[in-house]
């Protein structure tokens, strides 16, 4: 009786030498086994075909789920299933302030598609405004106020409907295209110029058959489609009807950061103007990337079009404004100051440091169709806690020919990875074990590292004025015991700056009992000004300063500063971002010493001489 063939294995070589242990059960063919043989091709041709039949089965199977497809059309597709969107690449946008001289005229009209130009790393960019906007002077003054303008070109394209073509589609020609800008109107026809513009629908609740509304979803290479009701969940559209749609085509990140923008044309036949920039470009972005669908799409799909639990308003943030790289929520009774009915949103952009206000009110305003009634959403800015490395890296001279410079820089690109790459985000922790390996794993030559940390967040004081300021490290402090390092100033210092009647510099430490003095150098000793300017819990982080009244701010590092810096030890080498707050390793101000180490274990020297530096 001939053997059975085990259908479980795939790979070719299996494959063939299943193949083989069914043949041995025969009598008929005995040349199976031999290379050379005819039979023996015919088993490689069989054993292939089986192969790569296997290979598309299970590469076929893979592509039915949103969790394991590969390709950018079925992923599109599969989210399309649960209701989800992807975000099309997003132009830049600024705000300007423009006012027109020696215009005359009860009203002024800025056109849709007003051309302005800016420069970028010597490259000229291209900003249009998306609306009509009419002013009327005042005071003989023609200003129009915190006007958005998006880098990229207007283009208007037009469909005529044809019912007869099963196959019409209203494709928006362009993968660069803004989906955000997107305004769709219906012509009548050719001979009736009756123009209705239709909206966005936001999914089938609240529309009917009469609801003019267009959908959108994305086609094949990255091309947008819009699409139109049936009758029943929207209106219809008619035989002869013109879709007119028009969108702003963009090169998404290039020109995010531009701050100076100067007028090409004229605005309603005036061309002398002056424009002040109230916010710089910014919230350029790519398309939705595969794995990003794969993360918020069914995050969406859960939060059902409304805004519950701080999941929702993550999700719906990110869809709102891809440029988020990140996006922390929680309810404002979670704060150290408890505030209710009011829920916080944290948001890292991927370009730029912080949102303007003009963008932090865009996407406040997107969410309000999906509030709960009570609950008001504010977008705030990350809170940055910056970890100071000190690392001493020893390394074998001998088992390498790179000098120490050459492999401090190699260990400062891998700290700039780490960096990079993990943390930055409301949910990065830093890893002090991690680090540290990363270090070790540099280069072969390293035999160790000695690398400690301290963190630091900055306060931007209100000058001439008594304040009290509230700092939150949000990691518990170093202290191992009432009083520790008094002498030395226990664990916190700080840039200087001069108080309101004195003319000193003055500097904070604190005295290892939870008080936070302030004191004044004298011939290089501290001289105490207020033994108990604020205080610091070392449990909680938290440090509170008491009627401040800071007169100016000293230089940091050579540089004029509008902050004072606050530096503290840890009690743990591992810190944990909470809330808004983001950790990144600070590597300008980071130190970093590599030596050759020349102790060799077990030599009649051996630890003589040796010196390595406290973990504190």
């Amino acid at each position: 009786m001939s053997n059975k063939l085990v259908v479980s294995e795939y790979d070719f070589d299996a494959i063939k030498s299943n193949l083989k242990s069914f043949l041995q059960g025969q009598t008929s063919f005995q040349d199976y086994d031999f290379e050379g043989s005819s039979l023996n091709i015919l088993l490689d041709i069989l054993s292939y075909n089986t192969h790569y039949l296997a290979y598309l089965a299970n590469m076929a199977t893979n592509e039915l789920y949103l969790d394991s497809a590969d390709i950018r059309n079925n992923i599109v597709s599969l989210a399309k299933m649960i209701g989800y969107t992807p975000s099309s690449p997003r132009a830049p946008m600024a705000s300007i302030d423009i006012q027109v001289n020696n215009a005359t005229g009860s009203s002024l009209t800025m056109s849709k598609g007003t051309v302005f130009t800016t420069s970028v790393d010597n490259t000229t960019y291209q900003y249009v405004t998306n609306s009509d906007v009419t002013i009327t002077p005042s005071s003989g003054v023609y200003r129009f106020s915190s006007v958005p303008i998006y880098e990229g070109s207007l283009v208007t394209f037009k469909y005529t409907y044809d019912s007869t073509d099963v196959d019409q589609k209203f494709i928006i020609p362009s993968a660069n295209a803004d989906t955000s800008t997107l305004l769709v109107k219906v012509q009548n026809s050719a001979s009736d110029t009756t123009t209705n513009t239709y909206a966005l629908a936001g999914g089938y609740n609240n529309v009917t058959a009469t609801s003019k509304v267009y959908f959108i979803q994305e086609g094949q290479d990255g091309k947008y489609e819009v699409y139109f009701g049936d009758g029943v969940n929207g209106i219809a559209l008619s035989d002869g009807n013109i879709v007119i749609l028009e969108y702003i085509v963009t090169n998404k990140t290039v020109s995010n950061s531009a701050s100076s923008f100067s007028l090409s044309g004229n605005i309603g036949g005036f061309s002398n103007v002056t424009i002040t920039t109230v916010s710089s470009s910014q919230g350029g972005s790519e398309a939705e990337t595969n794995e990003s669908i794969r993360h918020n799409a069914p995050l969406q799909y859960a939060a059902q079009d409304r805004a519950v639990t701080t999941t929702d308003y993550e999700t719906l943030v990110k869809s709102i404004y891809p440029n988020a790289l990140s996006v922390s929520a929680w309810g404002g009774e979670d704060d150290e100051t408890p505030r209710y009915g009011i829920v916080k949103i944290g948001v890292k952009a991927a370009s730029g440091s912080t949102l303007t206000e003009t963008t932090k009110q865009s996407i406040v305003d997107s969410l309000k169709p999906y509030n709960v009634a009570s609950v008001s959403p504010q977008i705030v800015d990350p809170e940055i806690t910056s970890v100071l490395l000190t690392s001493t890296v020893k390394y074998d001279s001998k088992s390498t020919t790179k000098s120490s410079d050459t492999i401090k820089s190699e260990v400062t690109t891998a700290i700039t990875n780490y960096n990079t790459n993990t943390l930055q985000k409301f949910d990065s922790i830093y890893r002090h074990s991690k680090l540290t390996g990363l270090i070790d794993d540099t280069d072969t030559s390293i035999l160790s590292n000695i690398t400690t940390i301290k963190i630091r967040k900055n306060f931007t004081p209100t000058l001439a004025s008594s304040t009290r300021y509230d700092i939150y490290f949000r990691n518990s402090l170093f202290n191992p015991h009432s009083g520790h390092n008094s002498t030395a100033g226990g664990i916190l210092s700080s840039t200087g700056f001069k108080v309101t009647g004195s003319d000193l510099e003055q500097f904070l430490d604190d005295d290892g009992a939870g008080n936070v003095r302030r004191y004044y150098l004298s011939s290089g000793i501290r001289t105490y000004s207020n033994e108990t300017q604020g205080t610091i819990d070392y449990t909680t982080g938290q440090i509170t300063l008491n009627s401040l009244n800071v007169a100016s701010i000293s230089n940091i590092r050579g540089a004029t500063s509008t902050v004072i810096e606050l530096t503290v030890t840890p009690n743990s080498n591992d810190v944990v971002p909470v809330r808004d707050q983001i950790v990144e390793i600070d590597i300008a101000n980071s130190t970093i010493n590599v030596t050759a180490d020349s102790f060799v274990g077990g030599s009649a020297d051996a630890g003589v001489g040796y010196t390595t530096t406290s973990s504190y």
